[in-house]
């Protein structure tokens, strides 16, 4: 073979493959360094109540509440878009996906409790989670572009920051 043929071979088969190597190498880093972030803002925010009951406790004393809301809209890396691409020939359990939606909904998650805790609140319940996919701008727009996460719920202020709270925020609790 001429060397201009095993260029053409490495160009052709080994640029595509370096750069999805690349993609996945990039996106593996990218992706464990937000769970890292993720994992620190949980420890910092673990005695702070959010729960999903729609009843407020009855021994929370409120004085004021509004909803407040956390969003992310993350999107996948090449690889993870390939290999989505590969299972769904064959159809069944993606999981390459999967980590792409645990980033977004605890990013969510953090998110409206920081909204919550910058404006005073003690505590939010009633917290629900939404998601939506959105839609590539190419071709036929079927494609994953991304996923974006809401998280939101009441904040509640309680009356007296001595207030019955601080039963949800107990280490057997947790």
């Amino acid at each position: 073979m001429d060397s201009v043929r095993i260029f053409s071979l490495l160009f052709n088969f080994g640029f595509p493959l370096l750069l999805l190597m690349a993609a996945y190498l990039i996106g593996t880093y990218i992706e464990k360094r937000h769970f890292r972030r993720i994992r620190k803002r949980e420890e910092e925010y673990r005695r702070y109540p959010v729960v999903s009951f729609d009843t407020m406790p009855d021994d929370w004393k409120v004085a004021s509440g509004r909803l407040v809301s956390g969003s992310i809209v993350v999107s996948p890396d090449y690889f993870k878009r390939v290999i989505a691409g590969l299972r769904g020939l064959i159809g069944g359990r993606v999981r390459t996906y999967e980590p792409l939606l645990e980033r977004a909904r605890r990013e969510a998650l953090l998110r409206m409790i920081e909204a919550a805790r910058s404006d005073g609140y003690d505590a939010v319940f009633n917290v629900r989670l939404e998601t939506s996919r959105l839609a590539n701008s190419r071709n036929d727009g079927n494609g994953t572009a991304g996923v974006e996460m809401l998280a939101f719920g009441t904040a509640v202020r309680f009356a007296s920051r001595f207030a019955s709270a601080d039963r949800f925020a107990s280490p057997e609790r947790l």
